[in-house]
């Protein structure tokens, strides 16, 4: 191998690495690890939730902020996440439980490449589930919530509060129980 072939070798990797070192400053920066609160009390909340918004199928604008006054459970998710499909039950059985108390917000991250709304559409209809579907298409809810590894799932308070979120997969148990928090 030529002095100038190892030369553009090590120039390449370097360049990489680089590259691979910046993008994980970038997209950590706003990256926010789980935090958790004992309950859902707007009192022990610390931030406000960031506001956004996402549509439903026909097109049609939703803010989170239009369902101040209850709280929230907002999850982000696709259909080729294999954790998301896992724990959609979970998330049917809890809006059938609490979807008069709750507002469910299942935020389909619709970058319309992996994702498309179509295929969200065809997902929720063949499985029969019924909570509200919310797209992503600008990736607003998705970069507000440091949302970049799916599933994710937040709760929100009544007054707006930010309560506590998980990255990863959520077990039926931990769910109910933060939505029993929330109505406290």
């Amino acid at each position: 191998m030529g002095k100038t072939k190892l030369a553009v070798i090590v120039l390449f990797a370097a360049i990489v690495l680089l590259a691979a070192v910046l993008g994980y400053e970038f997209l950590s920066k706003n990256y926010e690890p789980e935090s958790e609160t004992p309950s859902g009390n707007s009192s022990e909340a610390e931030e406000p939730a960031p506001d956004f918004t996402v549509y439903d199928f026909e097109g049609n604008p939703v803010k989170l902020s239009d369902f101040k006054g209850k709280p929230v459970v907002i999850n982000f998710w696709a259909t080729w996440c294999g954790y998301c499909v896992k724990e959609m039950p979970s998330f049917e059985k809890a809006f059938a439980e609490y979807g008069d108390e709750v507002v469910f917000m299942m935020i389909n991250v619709t970058d319309g490449y992996q994702e498309t709304k179509e295929a969200a559409l065809e997902f929720t209809e063949e499985k029969g589930y019924t909570f509200p579907v919310y797209y992503d298409t600008e990736l607003s809810a998705t970069y507000a919530y440091g949302a970049y590894s799916l599933p994710a799932t937040g709760f929100i308070d009544e007054e707006g509060f930010f309560v506590t979120g998980q990255t990863g997969m959520i077990s039926e148990e931990k769910l109910f129980e933060r939505i029993e928090s929330l109505l406290e």
